[in-house]
């Protein structure tokens, strides 16, 4: 039975590799994040916008949303958009790079490098 030395070659190759892939995970849960912030802000405002309108126009409406229910509404709406465009872009670029087998080529379009 061969022993795994600690200097060995195939321990740093699996170093090497293991270092790429943090990396590239490091890379799309960044570009997740920055992709689901910016979805999160244009939603909150455009559901601000209705809401805070209908509120105003509406005397329906400003009996039933309170200043709470108004808040609920457009905070719902920036998380939720949130999460979505967050969890799309990691899994596209995880996807994208898996076929591209994680060179470092597939990140020269990127401007964050960590």
């Amino acid at each position: 039975m061969a022993r795994n030395v600690a200097g060995s070659a195939h321990e740093a190759t699996t170093l090497a590799s293991l270092d790429k892939k943090l990396a590239t995970a490091r890379l799309c849960a960044r570009e997740g994040v920055i992709a689901g912030a910016k979805a999160a802000v244009l939603a909150s405002i455009a559901t601000a916008i209705p809401t805070l309108a209908s509120v105003k126009m509406l005397p329906r409406a400003k009996v039933y949303l309170n200043p709470t229910a108004q808040a609920l509404i457009v905070s719902t709406m920036g998380g939720m958009a949130y999460f979505i465009v967050a969890d799309k872009t990691v899994l596209e670029k995880a996807r994208r790079n898996s076929f591209n087998g994680a060179s470092s080529s597939s990140f020269s379009d990127t401007k964050f490098m960590a």
